[in-house]
């Protein structure tokens, strides 16, 4: 059993869009690809879109067991913009199963123009990461978000600069979220460090310790460190020891 979505307000893209049947005969340019799901790039009428697709949600009992991937993601696309975080428009999303297993999946998402990941700009030396100002909007914008993702007991679980787009006027972006999901409690603490640890995986080669601290701080919301945020950062710059 199909069932599949267009966004309403995208409707005049049903010829292209209108089924999963369509979106799985889509052709354009291959992005990525593994063996459970793709990644095409397509263009209808100067606007670009991204299509993932996928044809697996992993072997034996994965099938029948939890959300399948491509449903978390539009899931969590619409939980973030729903909280105000701004992040990519999902245009269609649907999945089909048979006898309860899972088939194959899409989502269609509108492409956010003029933008770059957070990671790129950071490999290629960017010149705005040594803008302090630039950097300080940037801190601003993700500390915000993130504390908004945390608030509402939701983990990211791959907060990667990668999963950070920024445009050319300086507003940042969420995207890529397939592993997030609630948590509470001892649970939720510990993917709190996880979301805070990944972003800090970088950012201690690309940022300077003021500028980390003032992120943690409009994160946490207070002025000075408290003995929860002191225990929380050694948390943080200890989580990923040994495993890079």
């Amino acid at each position: 059993m199909a069932g599949w979505k267009l966004d309403p307000s995208h409707a005049d893209l049903s010829a292209h869009f209108g089924s999963l049947e369509a979106v799985f005969a889509l052709e354009g340019e291959r992005l990525t690809r593994d063996p459970l799901s793709e990644v095409i790039r397509v263009e209808v009428d100067g606007v670009r879109y991204y299509v993932k697709r996928y044809w697996g949600a992993g072997k034996g009992v994965r099938r029948y067991l939890g959300r399948p991937r491509v449903k978390a993601e539009w899931q969590n696309l619409k939980h973030f913009a729903r909280w105000g975080i701004p992040t990519a428009t999902v245009v269609g999303w649907g999945l089909e199963r048979s006898g309860g297993a899972f088939l194959r999946g899409a989502l269609i998402t509108r492409e956010l123009p003029n933008t770059h990941d957070l990671a790129w700009l950071a490999n290629n030396h960017d010149p705005r990461l040594r803008d302090r100002r630039w950097v300080d909007g940037i801190s601003r914008q993700l500390a915000a978000a993130t504390r908004i993702l945390h608030d509402h007991s939701f983990a990211h679980n791959d907060l990667k600069w990668r999963n950070l787009l920024v445009d050319d006027r300086g507003e940042l972006f969420f995207i890529d979220c397939p592993g997030g999901t609630f948590w509470r409690g001892a649970l939720l603490r510990r993917r709190i460090v996880k979301d805070l640890a990944c972003l800090d995986k970088v950012a201690k080669y690309t940022l300077s310790r003021t500028q980390r601290l003032h992120f943690y701080l409009r994160y946490a919301g207070v002025t000075r460190l408290g003995a929860s945020d002191k225990q929380r950062i050694r948390q943080v710059l200890t989580y990923f020891e040994g495993r890079e």
